[in-house]
């Protein structure tokens, strides 16, 4: 499925992969800023957001706990994982994912805490 390969691109830090799995039009929510995070929306700029986060967040990585696939939509509860201040630190959250001709159109992100 796509939400596993789109995973799988993530862990590797390749936003040329992710490219290829993302609709022309797709939209991502981020988790932050709170309340409602930060909206990006066409795959050149959502591209260019995940390539910007890669280069700050090297190591960092997502692993899917659970998925639940409904027709178009993809929901997965992930823990992501990463060293922060020389400490292992994590964080666990959900991604609804709309999906569109086998591409990621949507992929809106939340957060426990």
């Amino acid at each position: 499925m796509v939400v596993d390969r789109f995973t799988d691109a993530f862990n590797r830090h390749d936003p040329d992969a992710l490219a290829l799995l993302l609709t022309d039009d797709t939209v991502f929510e981020d988790t932050s800023p709170a309340p409602d995070g930060q909206r990006t929306e066409g795959k050149a700029a959502v591209v260019a957001f995940w390539r910007e986060w890669f280069a700050r967040n090297p190591g960092a990585r997502f692993e899917a706990e659970e998925m639940i696939v409904s027709g178009d939509r993809a929901v997965v509860r992930w823990v992501y994982r990463k060293i922060r201040n020389g400490q292992p630190w994590h964080l666990r959250g959900v991604d609804v994912f709309t999906i569109r001709d086998g591409k990621v159109a949507a992929k809106l992100a939340y957060v426990k805490g």
